[in-house]
């Protein structure tokens, strides 16, 4: 599984972005989708996921109320919009799946297909 992360970009605090994953192969609808960043000499952290099937959401504290994950089924593509956003958002953004038969979990290091990160820049 191949996954493309897109959309990144700078913008002012308060603005919009909005991410885009699309894997290649017809995986989604055994898979748990998530959104992760990690910010410079941080460590990566979860941000968003969604379960394919059934559209569970799940949201880290930090971006409840201002991200909100989403799938499109006709696509298929994994969106992240971002709104709100703050100089703390600042990080390299990547999208990773997880099997949905070993549950869901936050930690990183339960994900997998990492693909090349998008980086999203908001200056205050």
């Amino acid at each position: 599984v191949q996954l493309q992360a897109s959309g990144g970009g700078w913008v002012q605090a308060g603005e919009s972005l909005r991410l885009s994953c699309a894997p290649s192969g017809d995986i989604f609808s055994k898979y748990y989708m998530g959104w992760f960043r990690q910010a410079p000499g941080k460590e990566r952290e979860f941000v968003a996921a969604i379960t394919w099937t059934t559209g569970s959401t799940y949201y880290a504290d930090s971006v409840k109320g201002r991200f909100t994950i989403s799938r499109d089924n006709a696509e298929p593509t994994v969106y992240l919009q971002m709104n709100s956003l703050k100089p703390e958002d600042t990080a390299v953004y990547y999208c990773a799946t997880r099997k949905r038969a070993y549950g869901f979990t936050r930690q990183p290091q339960d994900f997998g297909s990492w693909g090349r990160g998008t980086q999203v820049t908001v200056s205050s």
